[in-house]
């Protein structure tokens, strides 16, 4: 089976299965979209107004900033995969209770190890501490991270991941608000090139 077949599977189960209570609430799920092969995967925290909108992730401003960011390095969305941690618009779009992460998290994990990218950009603090629990962003941001992922459940079990290289960024939405954190999250996202050519050529990143 090939990946995009079975992403389209992955969603179309866990539509029917997830247990998050946000689906109560929200619009519609906003699975990840874009490239099964993808060698970099972007994964911020929940969807917001427009994506609960819309059913895609990042298509709001953050999105459009995302989009213009991959265009600066010569790419597009085509090119990778973007998804959110939780699958569901919290509302008012406060931060999703950690029940509530760890009810998408085998949604999340699934389009993870079928992808099984070189490389997992987090957007944002949040999506950051997901796989990096005791890292601070103000101090890992634009430094690529490796160990082995985890995605830790609610019940005290975790998930493992296939992808053990993580490169923290700021979230997109933050650069709206923060004059000084836009230039920061431009020039952190000029270094995916190098980071993902070193990976091919050394197996490394």
């Amino acid at each position: 089976m090939n990946k995009a077949r079975q992403l389209n599977e992955i969603h179309s189960k866990w539509f029917k299965d997830c247990v998050c209570e946000l689906q109560k609430t929200a619009t519609q799920p906003v699975p990840g979209v874009g490239n099964p092969e993808a060698r970099i995967v972007f994964i911020g925290e929940a969807p917001g107004k427009d994506e609960d909108e819309q059913g895609q992730p990042f298509v709001g401003r953050a999105g459009k900033f995302l989009n213009e960011m991959l265009t600066s390095i010569g790419m597009k969305r085509e090119d990778v995969y973007i998804t959110n941690t939780v699958k569901y618009r919290p509302p008012n779009n406060r931060d999703p209770l950690p029940e509530e992460k760890s009810a998408c998290y085998h949604w999340l994990a699934d389009e993870l190890n079928c992808i099984q990218p070189k490389l997992i950009v987090t957007l944002g603090r949040h999506a950051l501490s997901n796989f990096v629990p005791e890292a601070r962003i103000s101090d890992v941001h634009g430094k690529v991270l490796k160990k082995r992922g985890h995605l830790h459940l609610a019940d005290g079990n975790s998930i493992v991941l296939s992808t053990e290289y993580f490169f923290p960024l700021y979230h997109p939405a933050a650069a709206m608000y923060n004059g000084d954190l836009r230039k920061v999250i431009i020039e952190d996202f000029k270094k995916i090139p190098e980071i993902l050519k070193n990976y091919a050529a050394s197996r490394e990143v």
